[in-house]
């Protein structure tokens, strides 16, 4: 509509490119909710159309692209071969597995104009006049999505509803964004519902603020240290409450899924704390499987064989075999795929392009992978996949024995941990060392979209596999060239 142009003309000052290229702060239309600034006059929102549509937008989660690829594309965990023509792309995945991006990467400025104007969504909400209730929504919600803006960029621009249309966004340090994004978390705690786990878990609840907490604290030293790049120091006094906040969790009635892949169904009882309802999860498969399987796949995404190797074979996170017994997707297994595939009858599947059994292999290049390379993964399943999970409580889990660990308490960090492992059916450890737990962590949470935060923590970022060199300054992403254009507030990160 012409209006909701005009104001996004407005409000992102300066524009060279796209307006949606050059969004800094700015809200989009979504399902009618547009607000017009004009002479720094605010008009409030309907809070409650308002907030479905923050809830809606959610769904941006569990694309692909963008924020989901910042996440695990970067790691020594994913890796997105470019098959003749396919996935070639401009090269926008090979540079994110290589650290080779720049300030004009697509998935970075999708990622970053993407969470910040849902963070601003969510202040104008804030501001319209909610219920307590709605606001404390609205907070944990600006505080989730502004949380991953502090995460990837450090530095976090702050639009506020009373500012006029010539004033820029403020920007907030790392340091100070932890701090604005805790007080919102805290501030919404009292007035969230308690709620225990559901596949329904789409909205926010004392357990999903305290995961978030609890997250936040973990990661502190990372977001008020010196340097992004580390050396990190964690404060016992910091792991004390990740402690707490992942208890508050336990005690809202949380707990691990027995079976490792329920947790990914429709059929999860135990561990849903906050997920996406708009939607489904289907991109989680289909950027993975082959063309010639049921779902024909995008026949991208594998692990690699490092990662894949540091799993036992009796480890029941490693797969579930496919049933095979004729029913609609019942060929694709559960876990890692390797090896020979089948159709749902059992039959062997054949690669149309190579006319040879498709069998998926170890080893996979970056760049001229053939159709069969690479180990592919499936954790929500075509036949029975819930919704697309933000928050589940064995990240809880974890990040409580991580806290433990490096508070000194290493008894209870290994009995925490032997606890997990005997459940997934693999070997007790005899000893917990910051590099067993790694790859414990790794094993447990693979392809949830994290795994960048925690190389960086762990300080392996930098260091994983791959052969390019990785510079130390790759801990941050550039601020996107369009954004220092409209924002002259903000500075780019170092190195960029």
């Amino acid at each position: 509509m012409k209006t909701n142009q005009i104001y996004k003309l407005l409000v992102t000052g300066v524009c060279m490119a796209t307006l949606s290229a050059c969004t800094d702060l700015v809200n989009e239309e979504k399902d009618s909710v547009v607000n017009k600034v004009v002479e720094g006059n605010f008009a409030p929102v309907n809070v409650p159309e308002a907030l479905a549509s923050a809830y809606k937008d959610l769904s941006t989660y569990s694309d692909q692209a963008g924020i989901y690829a910042l996440g695990q594309h970067t790691t020594a965990e994913m890796i997105p071969p470019t098959r003749g023509v396919d996935w070639g792309d401009n090269g926008v995945w090979r540079t994110l597995d290589q650290h080779t991006w720049d300030a004009s990467h697509s998935y970075i400025l999708s990622a970053w104009n993407n969470l910040n104007q849902r963070a601003y969504k969510a202040t104008e909400i804030i501001a319209s006049n909610p219920t307590a209730v709605q606001k404390a929504q609205a907070q944990f919600l600006r505080a989730y999505n502004m949380h991953w803006v502090m995460d990837y960029w450090g530095s976090v621009p702050v639009r506020e509803v009373t500012q006029g249309v010539n004033d820029l966004p403020k920007v907030l340090s790392r340091s100070e964004a932890f701090d604005y994004i805790v007080k919102d978390l805290e501030e919404a705690l009292p007035n969230l519902p308690k709620k225990g786990p559901s596949v329904n878990n789409g909205t926010a609840s004392k357990a999903a603020a305290n995961f978030l907490l609890a997250k936040l604290y973990l990661n502190k030293a990372i977001y008020k240290g010196a340097t992004p790049e580390g050396p990190y120091t964690f404060d016992k006094a910091d792991m004390a409450k990740v402690v707490t906040y992942v208890d508050a969790v336990t005690a809202d009635g949380y707990s691990l899924e027995k079976d490792y892949f329920s947790a990914f169904s429709s059929a999860a009882k135990t561990e849903p704390i906050f997920n996406v309802q708009e939607g489904t999860a289907q991109n989680r498969w289909m950027m993975t499987l082959h063309y010639g399987q049921n779902p024909s796949g995008w026949n991208g995404f594998a692990t690699l064989a490092d990662f894949y190797d540091t799993f036992e074979a009796k480890d029941t996170r490693i797969g579930k075999p496919a049933k095979k017994d004729g029913t609609q997707f019942s060929g694709i297994s559960y876990g890692f795929l390797i090896g020979q595939q089948y159709d749902e009858k059992g039959k062997v599947i054949i690669d149309t392009r190579t006319q040879k059994p498709l069998q998926f292999t170890k080893d996979v290049p970056l760049a001229g992978a053939a159709t069969d390379k690479g180990i592919r993964v499936i954790k929500y399943h075509p036949a029975n996949a819930g919704k697309y999970l933000l928050m589940r409580y064995a990240e809880a889990y974890l990040m409580k024995a991580e806290a433990l660990l490096r508070s000194g308490n290493a008894a209870g960090a290994l009995t925490q941990i032997n606890a997990l492992r005997t459940m997934r059916g693999a070997s007790a450890l005899a000893s917990l060392t910051d590099a067993n737990l790694f790859d414990e962590i790794g094993r447990e949470l693979y392809w949830e979209g994290g795994k960048r935060t925690t190389e960086i923590r762990f300080g392996k970022f930098t260091t994983g596999a791959g052969t390019s060199v990785k510079e130390a300054y790759t801990v941050l992403y550039p601020i996107p060239s369009a954004a220092l254009v409209s924002n002259a507030n903000l500075e780019q990160n170092p190195g960029y």
